[in-house]
């Protein structure tokens, strides 16, 4: 069965970025096998990804999920028509103001893998609207006291069951069912 999950490594404080975008923050922590073998088990189980186009609707090198290591469809939701993208083995389909359909249609893409929700507000919408089944959390120790945050605004609470967790050398691994 598809699963729809976010996935999104995190500061101590809750932030995905900070407020420039920067991710530096992510970097350089000394870390153990354990920690890797966690991240690449969530990466074998995905099958497609969901999240926001960049502003003008391009695919930059540092916008590509997870670092390319995942060659799997990308779904970005937009405003504007765009064809299709395709880069460094990955195709980018551009969704017009539809959360639901992009949704589906990386359902299908997925077949019995996951679907990766990226970014806060795309998380945001699709935990609002039902359609997060899991929600999965690389928990870095660091905060940094301000920047983008994963799940600020999103104006309800939605109960979790804890699944899993796991902590190493580098990070805190978090896994939650979402229960509504």
């Amino acid at each position: 069965m598809t699963r729809v999950i976010v996935h999104a490594t995190v500061t101590v404080d809750g932030f995905l970025a900070k407020a420039d975008g920067g991710i530096d923050w992510m970097f350089g922590r000394p870390s153990a096998p354990e920690d890797d073998a966690v991240v690449e088990k969530v990466i074998g189980r995905i099958g497609a990804v969901v999240g926001g186009a960049n502003k003008t609707q391009t695919i930059e090198d540092d916008e590509i999920p997870y670092g390319g290591m995942l060659k799997v469809p990308v779904y970005l939701m937009t405003h504007t028509a765009r064809e299709p993208i395709e880069r460094d083995g990955t195709m980018f389909t551009f969704v017009v103001d539809d959360i639901g359909q992009a949704i589906e249609m990386a359902k299908r893409a997925a077949g019995e893998k996951w679907v990766s929700l990226l970014g806060g507000s795309i998380s945001r919408q699709c935990l609002r609207l039902g359609f997060v089944d899991e929600i999965h959390l690389d928990v870095a120790p660091v905060l940094i006291g301000e920047g983008i945050s994963l799940f600020a605004g999103l104006g309800q609470q939605i109960e979790l069951e804890r699944i899993e967790t796991s902590a190493f050398a580098s990070e805190t691994h978090q896994r939650y069912r979402v229960l509504g």
